[in-house]
């Protein structure tokens, strides 16, 4: 336990032996899910415009999705997939897409 000296406008500290455990945050895949009506061009359009991903890299992904049935868009904490996983589905919903993101904690 720490305990605190006060003497003419000091403090000192006696006894700190405190520890401090610090903890990484869990991390989250956010994954792009295929359906047969979301054309490849959205699913690029996406990649770019929310997780920052260069036109090969949005390809590569796009093509996982189409082909393999989903494709990792990225790894974050849970704060930053769930808010890319609402803009994703909200992006679809406005252009008439059923397209689905989902998290998924590794």
């Amino acid at each position: 336990m720490t305990n605190y000296q006060f003497e003419d406008d000091e403090i000192t500290i006696l006894d700190a032996e405190e520890e401090w455990e610090l903890k990484k945050p869990n991390l989250y895949q956010v994954l792009l899910h295929n359906d047969n009506y979301t054309t490849m061009e959205f699913v690029i359009f996406i990649l770019k415009l929310v997780f920052r991903k260069s036109d090969i890299e949005a390809f590569k992904i796009m093509m996982d999705v189409h082909t393999k049935g989903f494709g990792i868009a990225g790894i974050y904490t849970y704060e930053v997939a769930s808010t890319n996983v609402y803009l994703v589905e909200r992006l679809a919903e406005e252009n008439e897409y059923p397209f689905k993101a989902s998290l998924q904690e590794i």
